[in-house]
């Protein structure tokens, strides 16, 4: 039981001298520095430079006098100094690294993500970063698992927009059924997720194949201009759509299928993107 004790103070920055003392201190105090040594096994040699760390840093108090003696700082009082200095650290590495954010992920390049979790965990970090606006092409599979994030974007007061495959209904979003969610479905063999934040970074791929999943990352402007517009151009149609559906299918059939046919290469309309 010790023996793990002293393994997790390791692990918050005790040597084993420390962790040693600390615990035998927590047995019982106050303690002279010889008692200490003596109940710790802690050599009388190092003891009193192991309780002088141990009191600089807040973890034991000290009684002076012609025989100091010591007594620990509470179990539940470390945790929580431990726990306020990990995030006042985890703080301060967060505003001093983020001058080089831009620079570890030039404009220029296109990152490869495979696996369904690992591309989800990027668009999650996209959100997360967002400051403005959120374009998300999502089916309700995967938008289940981003709908925490999208909740705390929203709550900043980032514009979150969503072009649904599926019944996706949201307070926090603006969100467009998309008309023909199940043919799209079908004709591409699965489901794909494309997000643009801030116009400046774009992820986008197939996210249905489990850890086969693939899709791309980046803030190369070529590819994120076109991206982000060809998901307002699909907003612009289903508000055409809404608005005008009648007319438009009078014209080029139900859901514009005389114009998908005219404009496909496969005569089935299947996009065999997915092997």
């Amino acid at each position: 039981m010790k023996e793990t004790i002293f393994e997790t103070l390791k692990k918050l920055n005790f040597t084993e001298y420390e962790a040693k003392a600390y615990v035998t201190l927590l047995e019982e105090s106050p303690l002279t520095g010889y008692a200490v040594a003596k109940n710790s096994g802690v050599p009388r040699s190092r003891v009193y430079e192991v309780l002088d760390s141990l009191a600089i840093r807040g973890d034991i108090l000290v009684s002076p006098g012609n025989t100091p003696q010591y007594t620990p700082v509470p179990a539940k009082e470390l945790i929580k100094n431990r726990r306020r200095e990990a995030e006042e650290n985890f703080e301060l590495a967060e505003k001093s690294l983020a001058e080089f954010e831009r620079s570890a992920y030039d404009r220029e390049n296109i990152w490869n993500i495979t696996g369904r979790n690992e591309i989800l965990d990027k668009v999650k970090d996209c959100i997360l970063s967002t400051k403005k606006r959120i374009l998300l092409e999502v089916w309700k599979e995967e938008f289940e698992e981003l709908e925490s994030e999208l909740r705390q974007a929203a709550k900043r007061g980032v514009n979150v927009t969503i072009i649904a495959y599926g019944e996706i209904a949201s307070e926090i979003a603006n969100v467009y059924l998309h008309y023909m969610g199940h043919e799209i479905t079908e004709e591409y063999g699965g489901r794909w997720l494309v997000i643009s934040t801030d116009d400046s970074e774009v992820v986008a791929g197939i996210v249905s194949l489990g850890k086969d999943s693939r899709a791309a990352w980046t803030r190369h402007v070529g590819l994120v201009m076109p991206i982000t517009e060809v998901m307002i151009h699909d907003l612009y149609l289903m508000e055409i759509m809404e608005k005008h559906r009648e007319l438009l299918e009078e014209s080029f059939g139900e859901n514009l299928v005389n114009l998908r046919r005219k404009f496909s290469i496969h005569p089935d309309f299947k996009k065999h993107y997915v092997k």
